[in-house]
């Protein structure tokens, strides 16, 4: 082998390993079982766990449109999107408790605390009609049962796979792009035929078999650790190095774009009179594209580096973003594209953005770093719906400016991610 083809080498492996330096103080690379029966069944709980949990929030953009044109028909669209910007932050936001919890004591009271407040959000979710309702029970009642569901399962996994927590991870969030095609569609079905309220009742009830699924399969592998201040108050000393604050600045302005595209697209589709059952098909496109997006890079990741995957999944999203989503103007073709890209792109975001938070911290601290994230994030996931809104007003009902300010953000973030990755090579 020739000396430059070794260097060459030695690059692309050297991001792939960098979590071993990382955690040298802690367990050894060789200590995580990275598969066997009681790995696998945690694999298969995170994966229903999210199939449920995630695909609520992945569908959630079906709901928008919904309640948009049907109970709060009047109500301006940047004042409907502040119901689920406030579901997005308060996924994040309530993880920064969460994480610490979980590093603590494990995921089994904090699943079955998930599981009860879905429970209760579907149920009054469909007896919603006015404004603060939906506020109340979308935003802040389902949005804190979802993160439950959106740190626990995947912080779960983290204490079982090192060397394949790529593929394992890919393969957990891929669950959840399932649940955004299949409940948007037995929605959709349901609602026409028996009506909102047993359209949403219905979903609720599958969503919650397979968190009762998950509450049964996920376990922890490191023992807990007694509870005192120390270990469950949340702390803000993880963004500890220049390459944490990057990754969650790079967090930040994905997580920004990324719920404009999820949201909007079936709305977006309506306004240029695309017909209501292809308007919320889309959301199932975007998830096709997201499911194989949610997987696939990450046996790529755990070969070629975490980051650098990552680094190209963004680049992709300001593909699809400016180059087939701007230029579309409502053609049904184009926007079904647009919809499988960007799905299979942000999917990708949404898979290895733990993978590469877990190179950059030890494992038992894993769930406190995970959650401290994007706890930032949820600033983004707050004010990125509305702002989106906001825009679509602005520009006299057209999409353009929208569309811009998402790919502008996703560019950022690619920024942000190309400066660890030469932080790491230092």
């Amino acid at each position: 082998m020739q000396p430059s083809e070794e260097k060459g080498n030695a690059h692309i492996h050297h991001e792939k390993h960098i979590e071993d330096n990382i955690d040298s103080s802690s367990e050894a690379s060789s200590d995580f079982p990275e598969g066997g029966r009681t790995a696998n069944l945690v694999l298969l709980g995170s994966f229903l766990s999210l199939l449920g949990g995630l695909g609520y929030m992945n569908s959630i953009g079906i709901y928008q449109a919904w309640i948009s044109t049907h109970q709060l028909h009047d109500v301006h669209k940047a004042k409907v999107g502040w119901i689920f910007g406030v579901y997005n932050a308060m996924s994040f936001f309530c993880g920064v408790q969460i994480g610490p919890i979980f590093d603590a004591q494990g995921p089994r009271w904090l699943m079955i605390a998930g599981t009860l407040l879905f429970i209760l959000s579907f149920v009054l979710q469909s007896f919603c009609q006015a404004y603060w309702q939906f506020l109340v029970v979308i935003g802040f009642l389902a949005g804190l049962a979802s993160s439950f569901i959106f740190i626990v399962p995947v912080s779960c996994l983290s204490h079982y796979f090192n060397r394949r927590r790529g593929t394992a991870t890919g393969l957990a969030v891929s669950g959840g792009s399932i649940g955004g095609i299949i409940f948007p569609l037995a929605f959709e079905h349901l609602a026409v035929r028996i009506g909102y309220q047993w359209a949403v009742q219905a979903v609720g009830l599958i969503t919650v078999v397979l968190l009762v699924a998950g509450c049964i399969l996920l376990r922890p592998r490191l023992p807990p650790t007694p509870m005192n201040m120390s270990t469950v108050l949340p702390t803000m000393t993880i963004l500890n190095s220049p390459a944490i604050i990057l990754t969650a600045a790079s967090v930040f302005f994905m997580e920004w774009a990324f719920f404009v595209g999820l949201d909007y697209l079936s709305s977006y589709s309506l306004a240029y009179g695309i017909s209501r059952g292809l308007s919320y098909d889309m959301t199932v496109f975007l998830n096709v594209g997201s499911f194989f997006g949610r997987w696939i890079p990450g046996i790529v990741a755990d070969r070629f580096g975490r980051f650098n995957t990552m680094i190209g999944a963004n680049v992709l999203c300001v593909i699809a973003l400016l180059a087939i989503w701007l230029p579309a103007d409502g053609k049904v073709a184009v926007v079904v594209v647009f919809a499988v890209a960007f799905g299979f792109a942000s999917g990708s975001t949404i898979g290895l953005a733990p993978v590469c938070i877990g190179e950059l911290c030890k494992v038992e601290n894993y769930g406190r770093t995970y959650a401290v994230i994007y706890t930032i994030a949820s600033i983004a996931a707050l004010t990125g719906v509305p702002i989106a809104g906001e825009l679509i007003h602005q520009c006299d009902g057209k999409y353009w400016g929208l569309i811009v300010f998402s790919g502008v953000s996703y560019a950022t973030s690619v920024i942000c991610l190309v400066a660890v990755r030469w932080l790491q090579q230092r």
